[in-house]
């Protein structure tokens, strides 16, 4: 069933772009105005899938506008600082943005929600709760308290669980150690005796290198090759259990959204989904032939201890449940989020758990 759904949406993909071939020159005769917009991202060039999403969104939008709607995409810091993407686009500094929300959770903890939370949903539970399940509903409220239109635009899929200089056996060796991880995650190591920090993608390497911090969490084999951490620490956990399925979202300045044509709306909505898709294909290709070649390089794999998964659920439980309490915007939205994940969960542990605990156990 997945093939045929894969094949189905590669079939629509090519479908939409002959359509934007044909409707390009048709835009050009109904007068429509020539825009050019500004997008910061959160990461540098050098990380080709996320940062390459970005330029691939703006050409699909340039490709069916005939070239009327110009998109420039700047990586992190180039004109707004990497984890400033938010405020920019809350300002109006930029028109729009590409980032990953829960970078954002000291300005609300509902941020995190249109992005992961930790024992959450994986990317395809997500989607369906954002597409299907009202959630893109009860995040579209929230962001216009910020002047922002947030679309789906991107998922890395399940994350590892980070580069440690030194091996993890216990939950004592959480005590004191500074780790790179952003928001729920870093609760989560703090709960467990770890010191989170919140490093740009750009800066993360250098501070590993430095000795500023002792470990550090990021997306995946293909990107983690890039960034070298293999270098200066050599032990590499899984699972990223508090990033089951990460959405990257595209935020756009309310009031550059409200100016838009209705024809260029639609189209920047299906260059958008079409991201949403592509992102979580390409590193799904690219993962596996990297994360050989960082254990050819010296990685060694580990699983977390037990013990410490176990302490880590059931401090997320105790930081959703005080969240709700305290936030009552996280409360209405994680109301919505949890019924979802549990059907989603009940549903895959009978379809697809049992078949794909059986291919894992197979040689």
């Amino acid at each position: 069933m997945q093939r045929r759904a894969f094949v189905h949406r590669a079939a629509a993909t090519a479908a939409a772009g002959a359509a934007a071939a044909i409707a390009a020159p048709a835009l050009a005769q109904t007068g429509l105005p020539e825009i050019r917009w500004r997008l910061a991202s959160s990461f540098p060039k050098s990380l080709d899938v996320l940062f390459g999403t970005a330029d691939n969104l703006a050409k699909r939008v340039s490709d069916a506008t005939g070239g009327r709607f110009q998109i420039r995409a700047f990586a992190g810091g180039e004109i707004v600082p990497a984890l400033g993407v938010a405020d920019a686009v809350q300002q109006g500094t930029v028109e729009m943005g590409h980032t990953a929300s829960y970078y954002y959770v000291g300005k609300n903890p509902a941020f995190a929600i249109d992005c992961t939370l930790p024992f959450g949903m994986n990317s395809r539970m997500q989607a369906a709760w954002m597409y299907h399940g009202g959630g893109l509903a009860l995040m579209r409220e929230f962001f216009k308290e910020f002047g922002i239109v947030n679309l789906p635009a991107g998922n890395t899929g399940a994350q590892m669980g980070g580069w440690f200089r030194k091996e993890v056996k216990s939950l004592a060796d959480f005590k004191g150690l500074k780790m790179r991880i952003p928001g729920f995650g870093g609760r989560l190591f703090a709960a467990l005796g770890a010191i989170p920090q919140n490093v740009p993608p750009a800066e993360i390497y250098q501070a590993l290198e430095r000795g500023s911090i002792d470990a550090v969490e990021f997306v995946g084999p293909h990107d983690d090759e890039k960034l070298g951490f293999v270098k200066v620490a050599k032990f590499y956990y899984y699972p990223g259990f508090w990033e089951p399925g990460p959405a990257l979202s595209l935020y756009v300045n309310q009031k550059s959204w409200d100016g838009l044509p209705k024809e260029y709306r639609a189209i920047l909505e299906a260059a958008a989904a079409e991201a949403n898709i592509n992102m979580q294909a390409e590193y799904d290709a690219k993962n596996p032939a990297a994360l050989q070649r960082l254990v050819n390089g010296g990685a060694q794999l580990r699983a977390y201890p037990r013990d410490a998964m176990q302490q880590a659920y059931k401090a997320a439980l105790d930081i959703y449940a005080d969240e709700r309490k305290k936030v009552p915007q996280f409360g209405k939205i994680f109301e919505s989020w949890d019924k979802f994940r549990a059907d989603q969960v009940r549903w895959f542990r009978v379809a697809e758990g049992p078949l794909d605990n059986f291919m894992f156990s197979q040689k």
